[in-house]
């Protein structure tokens, strides 16, 4: 997968919110679901050509100005991020208690992959929510239960966990403590 499909949600996601675009709003222009625009904004999945044109032409902007912004480095060796490049972003509008902080991102030999420090705090809402990725998470402090399809999970300090994020899934912090753990998201042409 090229660095630029990573790149496609942030692109949009940093339109809209330029232009002062609410995701519902977006969502109508485009003819889709809030869910998905949020989902694509937040690198849970990535559009079909024929949506990501309507959802250009519902920001009102051509697509050779839509695709300047998106990165789109090949054949590189390494890739390096810089601490102040890293940021916090926001996954879910509707969610409450959970805390990203992107540290990585990018595309390097077809692989796509992002990684993430998230805290689940206690009493943290959320419905399940589907990622096309493989996610990887090591629990650097505290503990949560992720809810898989129909199966919980019970991770701790110091445990690691990996599934098809394809599959529904939400993690629960039922302590008093909040949970933080280094996530992984492995995306390629063949999820």
């Amino acid at each position: 997968m090229d660095n630029f499909l990573i790149g496609i949600g942030k692109r949009i996601k940093e339109i809209r919110k330029k232009q002062h675009i609410t995701i519902n709003t977006l969502a109508t222009n485009a003819q889709v679901s809030n869910g998905l625009i949020s989902r694509i904004e937040n690198g849970r999945t990535i559009p079909s050509l024929p949506v990501l044109l309507e959802i250009i032409s519902a920001l009102e902007i051509d697509a050779s100005t839509f695709f300047e912004g998106v990165e789109k480095k090949t054949g590189s060796k390494y890739i390096h991020i810089k601490k102040e490049e890293q940021q916090l972003i926001e996954k879910e509008v509707e969610a409450e208690g959970f805390t990203y902080y992107q540290i990585f991102g990018k595309s390097l030999n077809a692989v796509g992959f992002e990684a993430v420090l998230l805290t689940v705090s206690p009493n943290s809402k959320r419905e399940k929510v589907i990622t096309d990725a493989w996610e990887f998470k090591y629990v650097m402090s505290g503990e949560c239960t992720y809810l898989i399809d129909n199966v919980e999970v019970t991770v701790k300090e110091g445990d690691s966990l990996y599934f098809d994020g394809r599959l529904p899934h939400v993690p629960v912090n039922r302590t008093q403590t909040p949970c933080t753990m280094f996530v992984l998201y492995f995306y390629s042409e063949n999820n």
